[in-house]
């Protein structure tokens, strides 16, 4: 198992380098960039971005800006190197996990998103386990009642909500709970309450799921279709196969059969699909969702720093994703033994 593990974490630097290497080059190439944003924003007034960008009191919006202020702010944010430097210096400093300085937070990157990154990884676990809590049950149902009226109306209902979009469907709860169609039952924005600090810990707990409970039902609608198919889809599978038919005819009720037998060996392609639908919601999911819900989570900083420019931080934050979606496949790989202990890394390993 050791070996296999650090053969794993030896695989993911390709994987790493590659990403890391496109992103920087649809970077470099795409209209725009940071310097042209400062310019933008000191031509609009920006004070703070004049500050940023210049020093206090050094520019005047109104004058223009000077080909000598362009030039420093191109040395200030390293353009003023070639482009090969900048990616071998770019890469010396992932290597060692420094992802540089945001242009506009003025703050490392590796802080800004450490710091945001509970947040979309509560919001992202919070999804599929809702998701799963209701979907593993709805799918053996289902598989148990395949061809009925119930399984009929329930792939009706979770077809309908996967052709939902998630922000559509957290515009949908907004309107309908925030206050447009009925008396606002939940907040619109936010993590937590301005008074959060004064609550009690059950309190702080309440506030937390309370500002949760739109944004993850945002998420979790589309998510009941997949899981709920794949559910039902293995378990059928595993009741056509031999082991069931005999286990039938010593005389074992259903129940016995589906939960002493086929539910262990039906497990193994869940496992799968919940890194897949986890690091999806972790990837997509939540950029729009904490947008739209202002939700200070890496989803959030990813979209303003995209807005703005800021390219430390959106190489950043697709490094940190990736590393995190590698990790939880290891992760979920590993669990495999967990469930079925026919599965052996060592001989792998061999």
């Amino acid at each position: 198992m050791p070996s296999y593990i650090l053969k794993r974490l030896l695989a993911m630097i390709p994987t790493l380098f590659g990403v890391v290497t496109l992103s920087f080059l649809v970077t470099q190439f795409v209209p725009g960039g940071p310097i042209e944003q400062i310019m933008l924003e000191l031509q609009g007034g920006g004070a703070q971005s004049e500050a940023a960008a210049t020093g206090p009191g050094s520019y005047d919006a109104s004058s223009g800006i000077s080909p000598q202020q362009i030039d420093a702010l191109r040395q200030q944010y390293g353009f003023d190197k070639p482009l090969g430097q900048r990616y071998l210096e770019m890469l010396a400093k992932y290597a060692r996990l420094d992802l540089g300085m945001s242009h506009f937070h003025q703050e490392r990157v590796r802080d800004l998103l450490l710091s945001r990154l509970p947040v979309s990884l509560s919001l992202a676990l919070w999804t599929v386990l809702i998701a799963y809590l209701v979907s593993i049950p709805l799918g053996i149902a289902k598989a148990v009642h395949a061809g009925s009226r119930f399984d009929l109306a329930t792939s009706l209902v979770v077809i309908v909500g996967y052709s939902i979009p998630g922000f559509v469907m957290g515009i949908l709860l907004l309107l309908l709970f925030g206050g447009g169609v009925l008396p606002p039952l939940f907040p619109l924005r936010g993590l937590t309450s301005d008074d959060w600090e004064t609550l009690s810990l059950a309190g702080k707990l309440l506030d937390y799921l309370w500002h949760m409970a739109l944004p993850v039902a945002s998420m979790a609608v589309g998510s009941f279709a997949i899981a709920t198919m794949l559910t039902k889809n293995t378990f059928m599978d595993e009741f056509r196969r031999q082991y069931v038919l005999t286990a039938r005819a010593k005389g074992l009720s259903s129940n016995a059969v589906l939960y002493r037998h086929v539910l262990r060996n039906a497990m193994l392609p869940l496992v799968t699909g919940f890194s897949n639908v986890f690091v999806a919601l972790l990837f997509s999911g939540s950029l729009l969702i904490e947008t739209m819900f202002s939700l200070n989570g890496v989803g959030l900083l990813s979209f303003e720093a995209i807005m703005r420019r800021d390219y430390p931080v959106v190489l950043g934050s697709i490094y940190l994703f990736t590393i995190v979606g590698l990790l939880i496949k290891l992760a979920v790989d590993i669990g495999y033994t967990f469930i079925d202990p026919r599965i052996k890394f060592d001989a792998l390993e061999g």
